[in-house]
């Protein structure tokens, strides 16, 4: 059995990348809080403790024996609240970081623990964005999370290094992709996020990148044969 694991792949660029890997014959569990296809599993990302329990008792029962390959893929991210820490909720920023941060390191951890053993090529992807690499005023805790998830992976792929059958951890930046979340963006007032203009002038010139597109250029990715432990590979350098 070929097992593909996402969350966040309701919409937009988790969508594709199920339908892709649906056509290649995989096994496909999603995790989202809108869980709308036949293959999807109902878990809000906010909570962390309910997110790691469902992601487990989905995969409790898959005899790792079984498996021929298993791609994980971290994908599922929000923005809200755009705009200064200091101007939103406490609640709205805990809901952002741990949907953004501690529900990706508790889902993926708990992956690698039930399939470290598995003798099989493992891969985690960890969707990222030119969030992590640079500051953006009114994106504190996106680009905080995005950063802090690169070097988590980075870290990972070190300790996967000294395990008979290691996992192969990378991080892939999807350039900016045509979603809801680049429409939230350009609706977003300046005084949230002083860029909105520069996100309006990419829609209006077209520089939006497809979802389909961008998931053609991961699996393009992913079927290398010497993917680099650790390294982060981007999309726009695959036909995306």
């Amino acid at each position: 059995m070929k097992l593909f694991i996402i969350t966040g792949g309701s919409k937009g660029l988790g969508r594709a990348l199920c339908e892709q890997f649906m056509a290649r014959d995989y096994k496909i569990l999603e995790f989202s809080r809108s869980a709308p296809h036949e293959y999807s599993i109902r878990t809000d990302l906010a909570d962390p403790e309910q997110s790691r329990l469902t992601v487990a008792n989905a995969i409790a029962s898959i005899d790792s024996s079984q498996l021929e390959e298993l791609i994980v893929v971290s994908n599922a991210g929000t923005l809200e609240p755009i705009g200064p820490t200091s101007s939103k909720s406490y609640s709205n920023l805990i809901k952002n970081m741990n949907t953004n941060f501690v529900s990706a390191v508790l889902v993926l951890t708990g992956v690698i623990a039930k399939f470290q053993a598995a003798a099989c090529r493992k891969v985690i992807v960890n969707i990222s964005s030119g969030a992590a690499l640079r500051d953006r005023a009114g994106w504190s805790l996106y680009c905080a999370a995005k950063a802090g998830m690169e070097n988590f992976i980075r870290s990972l792929a070190l300790e996967q290094q000294a395990r008979l059958q290691p996992f192969i951890p990378i991080n892939i930046d999807p350039g900016v992709i045509d979603t809801e979340m680049q429409a939230l963006i350009r609706g977003t007032s300046p005084s949230d996020f002083p860029e909105v203009e520069l996100f309006i002038q990419r829609k209006n010139q077209g520089l939006l990148v497809p979802p389909d597109k961008v998931a053609a250029a991961i699996l393009r990715i992913l079927e290398q044969g010497s993917l680099s432990s650790g390294e982060r590979y981007k999309t726009s350098e695959y036909g995306g």
